[in-house]
């Protein structure tokens, strides 16, 4: 199974001053790179459950490390709660992109940091649709559904008001670390320091992640166009006869 999340162990150096409260020897970082569940995740039970034994293998404080273009949104709403859940303290750091479904993630931690040169990105759902009005009006009620649990993510973070939130993705926003401390999306602008991880963001693709999202949407949405007229006809006739 191929996945986008990485469990590393990390050695911390020493204070600089001699006073300065001692820190652990190691530090357990979780990195998430690339697609959000490019390849498995939703509607499977396996994989938040292989999650969350690695997450809970080990206590102490924990970061996450995330660069990524974003993903399932229903995947990252599973990770938003067990980093929620999770009995130390999370610190999750925006190391290059947190863009979409990762931004989501982004805000469980207890202290949310970003790179001076990383960028987060908010924006409303989407989908695809075909049929008559009331498959139209299901996705519609969907996306309006998917859009306020997100909203409740950034609100529980930043306390802007829904009103405000709401513009914000309806304008598909991109923030830099400087109007991301402003609107209080993270907490600090932090240079890194340890190991980096391999960014897995070479191959990205706007079009192939955005197909991903709308056909597992559709999915969710159970919005599935039904066959009328010259095409129940063509189906009938493709029907083996006994």
């Amino acid at each position: 199974m191929k996945k986008f999340w990485n469990w590393v162990h990390v050695r911390n150096e020493a204070p600089a001053e001699p006073d300065a409260a001692p820190v652990p020897a190691e530090a357990r970082r979780l990195y998430l790179n690339g697609t959000i569940a490019d390849e498995s995740w939703y509607d499977d039970t396996v994989t938040p459950q292989i999650f969350r034994e690695e997450l809970n293998a080990e206590d102490g404080d924990i970061e996450v490390w995330i660069n990524s273009p974003g993903g399932d949104v229903f995947a990252a709403a599973q990770i938003y709660n067990m980093l929620q859940d999770y009995k130390g303290h999370v610190t999750t750091f925006i190391d290059g992109m947190a863009a979409s479904a990762a931004s989501v993630i982004a805000m469980a931690g207890n202290t949310v940091k970003m790179s001076r040169v990383g960028m987060m990105m908010i924006h409303n759902p989407s989908t695809i649709a075909w049929g008559d009005v009331s498959e139209m009006q299901k996705a519609i009620d969907t996306l309006n559904a998917i859009k306020d649990s997100i909203m409740n993510a950034y609100q529980a973070k930043t306390g802007l008001t829904r009103a405000k939130i709401s513009h914000l993705m309806d304008d598909e926003t991109w923030m830099d670390c400087n109007t991301a401390l402003e609107m209080h999306f993270i907490d600090e602008i932090a240079d890194p320091s340890g190991a980096m991880g391999t960014p897995n963001v070479a191959n990205y693709s706007d079009t192939v992640l955005q197909n991903s999202i709308k056909e597992r949407m559709v999915a969710a949405a159970k919005i599935t166009p039904k066959p009328t007229g010259r095409k129940v006809a063509d189906l009938k006739a493709k029907l083996p006869k006994n």
